[in-house]
């Protein structure tokens, strides 16, 4: 008798990283990624990707707009390790290097049907007075060194 193969279930995610606020810093661009557990795997679409540069509306706002497109499919037997979608947001300091301006992360909705998710941003801060006074000198903020910086893989 053959052993019954374990049934899969999928998981569709398509939608959009819509805007930012961002309040001091201007031409920005994002990447995504998502991280999940052992059991799942990325069947269709892209698991990563980056966006174009974008300036603040010169409306009130001043939001920046990307309107980047998400469309992943994942199939899995087990809802343990739940997809997560991380974002990092990146611009220019003085010098022109591209530096982390933040990073967030948040599950992929459990229930079906349209889902609007505002993530918040957090941004690594130096430990010591030395690394802030180093920090403040180069011109440059502290980053994680590991990526993905947040969610586990």
């Amino acid at each position: 008798m053959a052993a019954a193969s374990p049934s899969v279930f999928l998981l569709m995610v398509n939608g959009q990283v819509e805007s930012a606020q961002f309040p001091e810093y201007d031409d920005l661009y994002c990447k995504y990624c998502f991280v999940y557990g052992q059991d799942w795997a990325p069947t269709a679409g892209l698991e990563e990707g980056i966006s174009q540069i974008t300036s603040k509306s010169q409306d009130v706002r001043r939001v920046l707009v990307w309107n980047f497109p998400i469309d992943v499919t994942f199939k899995s037997t087990n809802p343990y390790g739940w997809p997560q979608i991380v974002l990092s947001v990146y611009g220019p300091d003085v010098f022109g290097n591209d530096v982390v301006r933040g990073y967030g992360a948040v599950h992929v909705p459990f229930s079906p049907g349209r889902h609007k998710r505002t993530i918040p941003m957090f941004v690594p801060e130096s430990t010591s007075k030395l690394q802030k006074f180093t920090r403040m000198c180069l011109e440059t903020p502290p980053g994680l060194q590991a990526a993905p910086p947040i969610g586990d893989k």
